[in-house]
């Protein structure tokens, strides 16, 4: 069997921390900015983690 390949979009949306927890980036942060209040802006920074749901799915596609 040849090597399974890493999904490419799934590459790009999540990284593997140290200690294996999988973090993605907090949607509505890429347009319509302009009519959001700050706050709603500064909510969306950062990283959180993939919910519990998801980890099987998004580990399969980063060929873990």
């Amino acid at each position: 069997m040849p090597k399974m390949k890493t999904h490419s979009g799934a590459k790009k949306r999540f990284k593997v921390t140290g200690s294996g927890k999988l973090m993605r980036r907090k949607a509505g942060k890429n347009h319509l900015m302009e009519h959001k209040s700050g706050r709603v802006k500064r909510a969306g920074d950062g990283r959180v983690q993939v919910a519990p749901a998801d980890v099987k799915q998004v580990k399969k596609l980063l060929g873990q």
